[in-house]
């Protein structure tokens, strides 16, 4: 016989196993400090920020990476920098590449990825992802070109927001 805590805990392991989780690459958190002039970039900025407001509420998980610091961290205006840095400790997981995810990388890169592009593929792969979301429109083509040999799904965060508060 269950008890009421049993069947809360049954439920609450189920809604942790089913949270959707996502990785946000360093255009998409960049996109809500970018000129917001140009629709596309304010409805895209309007997405990652009502994304980032599932996160913070617990309904969606959001896995980071050293490679999205590592790539922060290149940023020549230090303000942006800051900011972007500040938005990007908002990731309730962080996965460091391995040797494992290197090599991963780098047969990515002989798909047309770039390096960067690359990591952060093999991390969203290997955290079990169900989404890495992009502003990058040359990593969505090529993606979108290579699909069936990702591990992962790579969509632009509206379209992907879009789709998902439809169903």
């Amino acid at each position: 016989m269950c008890s009421a805590s049993g069947t809360l805990s049954g439920v609450i392991d189920i809604r942790m196993k089913t949270r959707t989780k996502i990785y946000l690459d360093v255009c998409c958190l960049n996109r809500p400090f970018d000129d917001q002039t140009q629709d596309r970039i304010h409805m895209e900025s309007e997405a990652v920020e009502t994304i980032l407001g599932h996160v913070d509420a617990g309904q969606w998980q959001w896995v980071g990476s050293s490679v999205v610091d590592f790539e922060i961290g290149r940023s020549s205006d230090l303000d942006r920098r800051a900011r972007v840095g500040r938005l990007a400790q908002g990731a309730t997981e962080t996965v460091v590449p391995s040797a494992k995810e290197q090599k991963r990388a780098k047969d990515l890169c002989a798909l047309g990825f770039s390096a960067v592009d690359g990591l952060h593929l093999a991390c969203a792969e290997a955290a079990g992802v169900d989404v890495l979301l992009t502003t990058d429109d040359k990593m969505l083509r090529i993606s979108a070109r290579n699909a069936k040999q990702l591990q992962v799904r790579v969509e632009n965060p509206l379209v992907w927001l879009e789709e998902i508060t439809r169903t």
